[in-house]
């Protein structure tokens, strides 16, 4: 079978990986709204450049919003053009991310070796848990990361010692770190120049490096990566690109946005989150005996990335899951090699490998299974007194539409494990590994088309209703007392004409010139009680609802 593959066209297998990664990604995008935060924050700039006609500045509630630089916001805001201001629309552009990537990696997987290889990257990557699921988001890192990615991989042509295109390589790693940079700050080039630095010590700076290709690096670092920025204080906003800056140093420095977590938190992410790759990688971390030259040294690289991000990360205060979802790379490129490796019989498919996987499988399947059932039983599970969190309980009452049936992703999932283990063999390394693949990836999608959708229900969707039903009014809203930008994507706010709108104190006491909605979470709802001429309209899951009348 690995002959026939390795025979055919690279074309052919080209069109297969864009048809089917395009079935996989692109339906049912806009089958739920956008979550909180990161999804609606991204396409909320998107919808306000839009509407006011700024396309330089990224705002957030008609203010300039300093997190992020705006290329991925453009992408949305050309999807938006598209196919309209929708969920949609705002998760597409990952979708494409997700064919690219997928061609990407197979490319870059034939030159190292072979289609075969090529196609087992593909797979790993694509039949992982989290790398799937982030190509359905509408969230910055699936395109950073692809950038960071190939920024390395180009960089890392330059210093393999047989490669000539020295100049068009050098030009391409700048090019790609610069569109890193773009799409989320500086912190792109950092894990480059991180990458590189390491590499530089391990093999004691024995690279052939020329000065006038190191010129041409950041000559076009600086002309693509820095072109917004010298846009921005062209334009006049200089203190724009300050306060990007202090933004980026604080989020090393401090545990930003409540996102925090112990040291080992994304040893745990990647471990869970990889599934199965993350097992399947373990034994290709050692050195191979091997009389290759190209794939050592890209393997090399990969090591270096993968610890880089695992260990600056681990450090960064801030914790959350996509922070290290660039070692996605890594991990699934040497779990391919696992693969790889133990089809030609140079390594083995040992028995604790199994063990975990089987392990994990039905830690991953149990709660998918168990779900419907706790809905079923929630009014005993509240009265029980067991959840302590008044918000936990009342988002536990929302009405999901359960059908019943919504368990056998789960189960169907973990009975394919059990087959792939009894029916395959440990001696078939490659069947074993493409079916452990392909039942993971339609288990990811199962979850996202099935799941998903109701445990919005749960955490989200009332407050988003509420806002949707006020789209289009001449009325302020105001989310008080907790974060969301819901409240302006789904309540479609306009440019207030009143700058007092973004003084708190001015809506809930002040003399206002038009109605103010208000939502809280229901632990709040206390500190709504000293004002006497806001009214409580209402209480939904978790969310209380007011409004205050402008006096006519």
């Amino acid at each position: 079978m690995s002959k026939k593959i390795n025979r055919l066209n690279p074309a052919i297998i080209r069109l297969f990986v864009v048809a089917i990664a395009a079935i996989l990604f692109i339906p049912f995008l806009g089958g739920e709204h956008l979550f909180d935060w990161d999804e609606i924050n991204f396409a909320e700039s998107a919808r306000e450049m839009i509407v006011t006609g700024d396309y330089l500045t990224v705002q957030i509630n008609f203010q300039p919003f300093w997190e992020k630089p705006p290329l991925f916001i453009w992408m949305q805001v050309l999807s938006m053009k598209l196919f309209g201001i929708n969920e949609f629309a705002a998760r597409f552009p990952n979708a494409i991310c997700g064919i690219v990537t997928l061609l990407v990696l197979f490319n870059i997987g034939r030159k190292i070796r072979n289609n075969l290889f090529g196609l087992l990257w593909v797979l790993a990557y694509a039949g992982s848990v989290l790398p799937f699921f982030y190509f359905k988001s509408g969230i910055i890192d699936p395109w950073f990361n692809l950038f960071i990615f190939l920024g390395v991989y180009f960089l890392m042509l330059y210093a393999f010692p047989e490669n000539k295109q020295k100049i068009q390589n050098i030009i391409l790693a700048a090019t790609f770190a610069g569109l890193a940079i773009l799409t989320k700050g500086p912190v792109g080039f950092l894990l480059i120049a991180l990458t590189g630095g390491v590499f530089l010590l391990w093999v004691k700076f024995k690279v052939k490096v020329r000065v006038m290709d190191v010129i041409a690096y950041f000559v076009v670092l600086a002309l693509v990566g820095g072109s917004w920025f010298i846009i921005q204080i062209l334009a006049g906003n200089f203190d724009t690109v300050v306060e990007f800056i202090v933004y980026q140093v604080r989020l090393f420095q401090t545990q930003d946005a409540g996102h925090g977590g112990f040291f080992g938190y994304h040893f745990v992410v990647l471990f869970f989150g990889v599934f199965p790759s993350s097992i399947l990688a373990l034994k290709a971390f050692g050195k191979e005996p091997s009389d290759e030259s190209f794939y050592p040294f890209m393997k090399k690289w990969m090591v270096i990335l993968f610890w880089v991000v695992l260990i600056l990360f681990s450090i960064v205060k801030t914790k959350i899951v996509h922070y290290s979802s660039l070692a996605y790379f890594p991990l699934t490129f040497l779990a391919a090699g696992f693969v790889y490796r133990a089809f030609q019989n140079q390594f083995k498919w040992s028995k604790w490998m199994s063990v975990i996987i089987i392990a994990i499988s039905v830690l991953v399947a149990l709660p998918v299974m168990l779900l419907p059932f706790v809905d079923k039983f929630k009014y005993k599970i509240i009265e029980s007194n067991l959840i302590n969190d008044a918000f936990a309980v009342e988002n536990l009452k929302a009405e999901a539409n359960w059908t019943g049936f919504e368990f056998l992703p789960g189960l169907l999932f973990l009975i394919a494990i059990i087959l792939i283990f009894t029916r395959i063999k440990k001696t078939e390394p490659l069947k074993r590994a493409v079916f452990l693949w392909g039942t993971t990836m339609i288990f990811t999608l199962s979850v996202i088309l099935v799941l998903v959708p109701r445990i919005e229900k749960y955490s989200q969707n009332a407050l988003i209703e509420f806002f949707k039903s006020k789209a289009g009014q001449d009325v302020y809203l105001k989310n008080i007392h907790f974060k969301s930008y819901a409240t302006y994507f789904y309540g479609e706010t306009q440019p207030p004409s009143n700058p007092n709108f973004y003084d708190e104190n001015w809506l809930l006491a002040g003399d206002i010139d038009r109605d103010v909605h208000f939502v809280t979470k229901i632990h709040r709802a206390p500190l709504m009680e000293k004002y006497d001429d806001i009214e409580e309209t209402g209480r939904k899951n978790g969310f209380v609802f007011y409004i205050r009348k402008a006096k006519k």
